[in-house]
């Protein structure tokens, strides 16, 4: 076990992690990717994940939301108990952090006059963000590592 801290999972998250690795379970051949999924199976039925279990159910919501096959099976309220517990999970956590971090850097630009914006594609789920403030430009990064500053010219 990871000295991490364990997650709770209750009520209709529960619902949706135990229904989503059982569905996975009983498509997935290779023996070890069993046995993982059968261990959050485990954890989940026992209320809580953490350590590789966390890892493993972290890895199941981010594919059923990005598909879209969570809110196409539970609906808007299902895929909301997901991201809900996504956010709650590392990579959820790094996530909001990384937008809380630029959403800071960006709070320095209220009140100052805004002379540019674009958008750009950089690859393959990632852009760049671009603005100029009163002289100043900024980039941002948004890809699925998070939101990040990318560079900043005075």
């Amino acid at each position: 076990m990871s000295d991490e801290k364990a997650i709770a999972l209750r009520g209709e998250a529960g619902e949706i992690a135990l229904a989503e690795a059982t569905a996975v379970l009983a498509m997935v051949q290779n023996v070890d990717r069993r046995g993982r999924l059968a261990d959050l199976i485990a954890a989940i039925e026992d209320g809580e994940v953490q350590g590789e279990s966390a890892q493993a159910l972290e890895e199941l919501l981010v594919l059923g939301l990005q598909t879209g096959r969570l809110r196409a099976l539970y609906g808007p309220a299902g895929e909301q108990a997901a991201l809900k517990t996504y956010r709650r999970l590392p990579g959820g956590r790094e996530l909001s952090e990384s937008a809380k971090e630029v959403s800071q850097a960006l709070s320095s630009l209220a009140g100052l006059t805004l002379e540019g914006v674009s958008l750009s594609a950089v690859g393959p789920g990632a852009y760049s963000l671009n603005l100029v403030v009163e002289g100043r430009e900024l980039s941002v990064r948004l890809d699925r590592s998070g939101a990040r500053i990318n560079s900043i010219v005075a």
